[in-house]
Parts: structure tokens; sequence; C-alpha cells
């Protein structure tokens, strides 16, 4: 069985000195400092929330996130959102990526929708979790819901299972695609609503609640809240439709 380190510090400062990292993954961590120096290999895969990105003394950052807003310029519209008329044209954009999106998934048997392509949150779990996203950075953040988390919710891998359990959230279920999508796009039809509406002075509201317990306390407006849920669904889009592309490839082959 691989052996698996969470939630430690024990390796913050390491150094790691003539072994066989093959295969090494590291994933949900804080990688500040992290230097990899005369190594060798193929297929190196980085994938995260880079400041600063330089490989064999090049600084990569600027070319990757061109590159990214390239191929998918509906993050370039979440991420400079600023006045109302932005975060309209922003929700189009990715309503428009997920309407196709969901069809092209639609096409596919359900199975392969609940597989996890290297690792990789399934198709059906990324819905599930873009749900919860909405529910507490829109639901209860913004619109004040009395009870704002569906329990198909899906909330990322730092919240511990007691805490998600406290939100009323089924973290081991296993629903249908067709069984998410019915909360998860009425969450949408609410973000729809909200973004129709909204004016200057209502993107810089204070709002009286933060999304969930888990988050800490500090003030949260409203363009705040709404710009999480679009680089949500436009960065989770861009990882659906890679791993659709996969499982569409595996079906041919």
């Amino acid at each position: 069985m691989v052996p698996e380190h969470a939630d430690t510090d024990r390796f913050r400062g390491a150094r790691i000195h003539l072994c066989d990292l093959t295969g090494l993954e590291i994933r949900d961590c804080e990688v500040t400092g992290l230097k990899i120096v005369d190594c060798y290999g193929g297929d190196v895969y980085l994938g995260g929330d880079f400041a600063r990105l330089v490989v064999n003394d090049v600084d990569v950052t600027a070319y990757v996130e061109a590159e990214l807003d390239r191929c998918h310029p509906a993050r370039v519209l979440a991420r400079e959102a600023a006045s109302p008329e932005d975060y309209r044209a922003a929700w189009d954009a990715i309503e428009t990526l997920w309407n196709a999106t969901l069809d092209r998934a639609r096409l596919r048997p359900e199975t392969p929708l609940h597989e996890r392509v290297d690792g990789e949150w399934s198709f059906v779990e990324t819905q599930r979790h873009l749900l919860f996203a909405a529910d507490a950075w829109l639901g209860n953040a913004v619109l004040e819901e009395e009870t704002p988390y569906h329990p198909l919710g899906f909330p990322a891998g730092g919240m511990p299972p007691e805490e998600a359990a406290k939100l009323g959230l089924t973290l081991e279920a296993t629903p249908a695609l067709d069984e998410v999508l019915e909360p998860r796009l009425a969450r949408m039809a609410a973000m729809r609503r909200v973004v129709d509406g909204l004016t200057a002075a209502e993107l810089d509201r204070v709002c009286r609640r933060k999304p969930a317990d888990p988050y800490p306390d500090q003030e949260y407006v409203v363009r705040r809240c709404l710009k999480v849920v679009l680089k949500e669904e436009a960065e989770h889009h861009r990882y659906a439709v890679r791993d659709l592309a996969v499982l569409e490839a595996r079906a041919i082959g």
C-alpha cells in the first residue's frame, strides 16, 4: 500500500537527496519556496496556483498564465470582472460553456462520469463541488438563505469531515449526474438572477455572513463572493473538459 502523509508539517524545510521519487504525488499542499534542483526524469506535471514558477532558471509564470487565458478566455472575464456589466458578461460566458459541456457529458454512459482521471475529481464530483461553492459564497454569504447548503455539495479537500457534517453535507453519497444537476442548475439560475439585478452599490455591500463556519472571520464583500463563484466555475470547467477528453479517448480506444 502506498504510504500517505496528511495534515503534517514534518517535511517543512526538509532536504530530500539521492532518493527515488518516481510516482511521488504532492496534493493540496503549501509549496512556497519549493526547489527541485539537478533532478531528472520524464512526464513531470505541475498543477496549482503558483505566484511565480521558474523552470531551469526561466520564469515561465507569465507564459503559463497567458496560455491558459488564450485557451480559456472565460477565466479572464471572471478574474477581471469589476462592474455589474462585467459580472453579467462573465456569467454569460460560463453558462454557455457549461451548457455545451453538460450536453457533451450526457453523451457518455453514467459510470465514466464517476471515474477519477489521474486522481482528480470525477465529473459528478466537480458538479457537486461547484454546487457547494455557490451554496456557500452565493446562497449563504450573499443571499443569506435559511438553509443554503444542499446535502450533495462537495467542499474542497481541506475541509475536515466533521465540519462538512455540521453543514449537512453527505460526502459519502454517490448520486447520479441528474440528481446533482437538479440543485446545481437551480443554483446557477439563482446566480443568473443575482447578476441580472446587480448594481454598483450591491457589489460593494458588506455581507453579514461568511461563506461557512470553517472560513476565516474577515470582511466579505458581495463583489468578492460573486467573483469566487465566477472563478470556481471557470477553473473547474477547465478541469472538467480536460478529463472528459481523456474519458472520450478511452471509450474510443
